[in-house]
């Protein structure tokens, strides 16, 4: 296969890493770290003298995780190592600049996935109850906090929020998550009356002429505009850390929090799959593994012979 001229190693990376920013929106620590794993292999690919990408074969991929191993890295480096050089050629083989995946055979071995953390219902309860909502600010921070907790939502689906997705009489939103799948998530009397508050109360001061009067976003900043994650990351340690919750904070946590909270109380495992908007109900299952740990947490300290 003839590359295009001039399209180094480095080069493709660096077009990889602008789709991954500007199509997919991936944050800056995972921009980060897809660009310190590719910038890795690119040393070693130049150590090996391969000339170009069409040079490469899968032969040199697993020389790669080789010297990844013998370098003392961890299993769970290594396979995100893998899974971002896989996202890499995948990416070139799609836009038709090399003819092969060199790692579409190249496998790990599988190793346990870690228990994602969570918050109490407790601590849920402080976070919820931490923003003023007798002023603007506190009212959109507390109906987003409301919102996310109810839902489930990725902070991404959070953000990007209409007004026309908030069905208020029938209690639900629509969402457009991964892979551009459309879902509809239910919403309880809580979120629906936070919403309805901020939509007709604290919302229309956050207008402002000429700058986005006309928008239909939900989540507005300050200045008018559409809210942001990172915007939005701030807001959660803010009001994390004035509920006096010490541990690590991040809207997925949230996330897990809704899902764990649903499963331990008799949630259909198939119903959250469809509210995470999960492809595949194995990742689902991971919150099986949490309610199980639940269940022997109440075991050992409620029964008398645990």
């Amino acid at each position: 296969m003839i590359l295009p001229v001039g399209l180094t190693l480095d080069i493709a990376v660096q077009q990889f890493l602008d789709h991954l920013r500007v199509e997919r929106e991936l944050s800056v620590a995972t921009l980060g770290a897809y660009g310190h794993d590719l910038a890795a292999f690119s040393r070693f690919a130049a150590a090996k003298k391969l000339s170009d990408l069409a040079s490469v074969r899968p032969v040199h991929i697993l020389e790669y995780l080789s010297a990844l191993t013998d370098n003392a890295l961890s299993a769970r480096s290594q396979a995100r190592a893998l899974v971002a050089l896989r996202q890499f050629f995948r990416f070139l083989k799609t836009e038709r600049l090399c003819d092969a995946n060199p790692t579409e055979d190249v496998d790990l071995p599988r190793f346990g996935r870690p228990l994602p953390t969570f918050l109490t219902v407790a601590e849920v309860d402080l976070l919820l109850a931490a923003p003023d909502r007798r002023t603007d600010r506190g009212a959109r921070d507390g109906t987003m906090l409301e919102t996310l907790y109810a839902t489930g939502l990725r902070v991404s689906e959070l953000v990007k929020l209409r007004l026309p997705d908030i069905n208020f009489e029938a209690g639900y939103l629509i969402t457009v998550g991964k892979g551009g799948k459309q879902r509809l998530v239910p919403l309880g009397e809580a979120a629906v009356a936070a919403l309805r508050s901020y939509v007709e109360g604290a919302r229309p001061r956050f207008l402002r002429p000429g700058r986005g009067a006309n928008t239909d976003a939900l989540f507005l900043t300050r200045l008018g505009r559409r809210m942001t994650r990172q915007g939005f990351w701030k807001i959660l340690g803010t009001h994390a850390r004035a509920a006096g919750i010490r541990k690590e904070i991040s809207p997925h946590k949230l996330r897990h929090s809704f899902a764990t909270h649903l499963v331990e109380r008799g949630a259909d495992l198939r119903a959250v799959q469809a509210m995470l908007g999960h492809a595949d109900i194995g990742t689902t299952e991971i919150y099986t593994h949490l309610s199980r740990a639940h269940l022997r947490t109440v075991y050992d300290r409620f029964h008398p012979r645990a």
